[in-house]
C-alpha cells in the first residue's frame, strides 16, 4: 500500500529520475498512434465539423465567470452538433501541419496525446443509447457497443453512497464523457516520469469541456470517484495498457 509520502513525490518533478534511463524514443523505436485502430467489424460515424453557428454565448469572460458543476440536467437532448463541438473543444484536431501532423484544442506533455476519449451516450439525438470512441484526427465516433439498461450500469460505476452533493445525477445527463489513458504513448518519451504529465493533461481536457459547455447552454460535472473495474470493462479496455482516469457528466442544464 503506497504511502502519502510516496504518493506526495508523484505529486513532484524530479527529472533525474530519468538519468541513466535510455527511453524508447532515444532508440528510436517507433512512436506509437496517438488514436486507436480499431478493427472493420466496428461501425465508423461521421460527426459534424465543429460550428461556431452553435455556441449561444460566445463570451469567454462570462463563461468563465459562470462555470460551475452542474448536476442537473434539462430532459432535452444534445444535438450531434453539439457533441462534435464539445468532443473537438476537449480533445480535437485544431491544426494540421505538413507529414501528418495534427495540434489539439489541449496541450500534452511531449505532444504525447495519451489520453482517449469515450462518451456513453444517453440522450443524443441521431445516436443510440451506447459507448463509442472519438477518433479526432479523423473526426469520427467509434460505435463500440449499444447498452440497454444504460441508467442501471451508470449507477453500478458511480458509488453514489460516495457521492457528497447529488447522488444518482450522472444518470440524467445527457452524454458522459469518460477518459482513459494509453499511458505507453508517453512513457515512450518520458518513461517513469509519464505519469504525472498524464494526469495534467487529463485536467486540461475537462476544463476545456467545462468552459465549452457554457457556451451551449450546458453543463458539466468532473467525477473522480467511480468503481475503477467496471468503467474499464464497460470500455473493454484492459485496465494495464489502457484503463479509466477521469469523467464527466454532461447535459442541457
Amino acid at each position: 500500500m503506497p504511502s502519502i509520502n510516496e504518493n506526495r513525490r508523484f505529486l513532484k518533478t524530479y527529472f533525474s529520475d530519468l538519468d541513466g534511463i535510455t527511453t524508447d524514443s532515444k532508440k528510436g523505436l517507433p512512436k506509437p498512434s496517438a488514436e486507436k485502430n480499431w478493427s472493420e467489424n466496428y461501425v465508423l460515424i461521421d460527426l459534424p465539423e465543429p460550428d461556431p453557428k452553435i455556441i449561444k454565448n460566445d463570451s469567454l469572460y462570462n463563461s468563465f465567470k459562470n462555470r460551475r458543476s452542474v448536476r442537473k440536467y434539462a430532459e432535452q437532448a444534445l444535438s450531434l452538433s453539439e457533441l462534435s463541438y464539445l468532443l473537438w473543444a476537449s480533445n480535437g484536431v485544431n491544426q494540421r501541419g505538413e507529414g501528418g501532423i495534427v495540434k489539439r484544442t489541449t496541450p500534452s506533455g511531449g505532444a504525447s496525446y495519451s489520453i482517449e476519449s469515450y462518451i456513453i451516450v444517453q440522450n443524443v439525438d441521431g445516436l443510440e443509447r451506447g459507448v463509442y470512441n472519438y477518433l479526432p484526427i479523423e473526426n469520427k465516433l467509434v460505435f463500440i457497443k449499444k447498452i440497454e439498461n444504460i441508467s442501471d450500469i451508470i449507477d453500478s460505476f458511480m458509488l453514489d453512497s460516495k457521492q457528497p452533493f447529488l447522488p444518482y445525477f450522472a444518470r440524467k445527463a445527457a452524454a458522459i464523457f469518460v477518459w482513459t489513458t494509453i499511458p505507453y504513448r508517453s512513457e515512450y518519451r518520458f518513461d517513469i516520469m509519464a505519469h504525472k504529465k498524464i494526469l495534467i493533461d487529463v485536467g486540461h481536457i475537462c476544463q476545456n469541456l467545462y468552459i465549452a459547455c457554457e457556451g451551449i447552454d450546458a453543463g458539466c460535472c468532473a467525477i473522480g470517484v467511480y468503481e475503477q473495474d467496471v468503467v474499464d470493462k464497460l470500455l473493454q479496455v484492459d485496465g494495464k495498457d489502457e484503463f479509466t482516469v477521469y469523467l464527466a457528466a454532461a447535459g442541457k442544464k
